[in-house]
């Protein structure tokens, strides 16, 4: 798949939303690839493939399978970046976009964090998936938002999440 993206125009798109959770404990959550499946809806059928549990690093691929419109489809993606407590970048190597890339950011907000998601893409066949390939990656990102939210909604939900040395972040 694409190293750099395509000279063609890309959708861009950007989440953010405050967790009420402190920084470290918000990015071991991201760290654990296995939170992946609790932040996206049910709809999309997301299963991971590769064996779990899974030490996030520069360079690693992970592979899933998801189920759009009935149709299952496979997704390899890389961690590009991977810069523990500030941010870490997805590309999907192989899967149903000639090019998806996302960045994951992390800043503290008050005694919370402030999660950012940036997406960029290309659908295959854009001249006539674009609308619905954006309607569906809106849908999944506004599913992300609330989820957290959910997820760090009470500190009893959250407690224990943070274990760094076991996902290979650096104790700080």
């Amino acid at each position: 798949m694409l190293a750099t993206p395509p000279d063609r125009k890309l959708t861009r798109l950007r989440y953010e939303t405050i967790v009420r959770a402190p920084l470290l404990t918000t990015f071991a959550f991201f760290a654990d690839a296995a939170n992946l499946e609790r932040l996206t809806p049910g709809w999309v059928r997301f299963s991971i493939v590769t064996p779990l549990p899974i030490v996030m690093r520069a360079g690693l691929e992970i592979d899933y399978r998801i189920r759009l419109r009935g149709v299952p489809l496979g997704w390899t993606s890389r961690i590009d970046v991977w810069e523990p407590h500030h941010r870490f970048v997805d590309r999907q190597i192989a899967g149903p976009y000639l090019w998806w890339r996302h960045e994951h950011r992390f800043e503290t907000a008050g005694t919370g964090t402030r999660v950012i998601d940036e997406i960029e893409y290309l659908p295959r066949v854009a001249w006539l998936t674009v609308h619905l390939v954006r309607r569906d990656v809106e849908r999944i990102f506004r599913y992300r938002q609330h989820a957290l939210q959910q997820v760090f909604d009470h500190r009893r939900s959250w407690d224990g999440i943070y274990s760094g040395e076991r996902r290979g972040l650096p104790q700080t």
